[in-house]
């Protein structure tokens, strides 16, 4: 059977006592994503997207945002002159769960349309 891609799967929610993802479940999302994506300090999951100028930057953001919305897990944006830094984890647990990195396979979608 073949996996489901993450980017067509759907955040659930999370509740305080939702475990955080292992370094193995970790490692294993990561390879699943487009590169760039990084993970800090062990418990959140960071890229910057590049673009042309700020109008398109804001739209990419914009775009994410309504996307944050709809899902129901919302990342830390960072918004310039040309770059996006999104940054995900899970508040409740204080680290990251399967969420953060199906909302990060989800931006990347966006950012290649």
């Amino acid at each position: 059977m073949k996996k489901e891609p993450l980017h067509e799967k759907t955040c659930s929610a999370c509740s305080g006592t939702t475990p955080q993802l292992t370094e193995e479940n970790k490692k294993t999302l990561l390879s699943e994503l487009e590169g760039g994506w990084k993970i800090l300090e062990g418990r959140k999951l960071e890229k910057t997207y590049r673009f042309l100028n700020f109008r398109e930057a804001l739209a990419f953001v914009n775009q994410v945002g309504a996307l944050a919305e709809a899902e129901g897990h919302h990342p830390d944006l960072e918004l310039s002159w040309g770059i996006v830094k999104i940054i995900f984890w899970t508040h409740k647990i204080g680290g990251l769960s399967e969420s953060d990195f199906i909302l990060a396979a989800k931006c990347d979608k966006i950012a290649l349309s």
